[in-house]
């Protein structure tokens, strides 16, 4: 590969990585509020702005939320063995020629899309734990990237009516209910992952 793109090109794509990562947030943050500030002004409340709220959202939010996720899920269905391939081993897929830019970028939107629309529910400052925690808590007992992709729309959907239930009874705010439940099951899904690898180091110590 190097031989093909040479060692400095790989090493000037490589130096903008994190800087792109980061802008995905403060630019997703941004294009959030001029949203809120152009529907609904901002009028509201700050701590609903900053930690969520489900009463923030109003009908034609739910409904372009409900599109949106829908355009998110048929676009990631449509081009998972393409984002799985740049995802998994950019280069391998430059190399095979995928257009490695084409699905960064198409990745980065979807990333961009979600976190605008969870902004009103979980707020400014907790949505990006939305994106991190689920994918994250399976991986401790997941091992390929279809199970983890699966067990994380699981999980997070279940964390997401759990923290919604918390919130309704105990009447606290949605985003850090839900972030919470994440913990706990990040929690035992660590644990759990820990006690499989503990029996597995047995059994080979048994074997041999």
């Amino acid at each position: 590969i190097e031989k093909t793109y040479g060692k400095g090109s790989i090493m000037r794509y490589g130096d903008n990585v994190q800087p792109n990562v980061e802008a995905i947030p403060t630019g997703s943050l941004a294009l959030g509020v001029l949203v809120i500030s152009v529907t609904s002004g901002m009028n509201t409340d700050v701590m609903n702005f900053l930690f969520g709220s489900i009463l923030a959202m109003s009908q034609s939010d739910v409904t372009l939320s409900i599109i949106l996720s829908a355009c998110v899920l048929t676009l990631f269905v449509l081009f998972y063995c393409r984002m799985f391939a740049v995802t998994f081993d950019e280069g391998f897929a430059r190399a095979t020629g995928a257009n490695a830019g084409l699905y960064n970028t198409l990745l980065a939107c979807l990333t961009a899309v979600t976190i605008v629309l969870g902004m009103r529910m979980m707020g400014a400052l907790l949505i990006s734990s939305l994106i991190i925690f689920p994918p994250l808590t399976s991986m401790r007992l997941c091992k390929t990237f279809r199970s983890v992709v699966i067990c994380s729309g699981l999980l997070s959907s279940f964390c997401f009516v759990a923290g919604m239930v918390i919130s309704f009874a105990l009447s606290t705010p949605t985003g850090p209910s839900v972030v919470a439940v994440n913990i706990i099951c990040f929690c035992v899904f660590a644990a759990l992952g820990r006690a499989r690898a503990l029996k597995m180091t047995a059994r080979r110590a048994n074997i041999r």
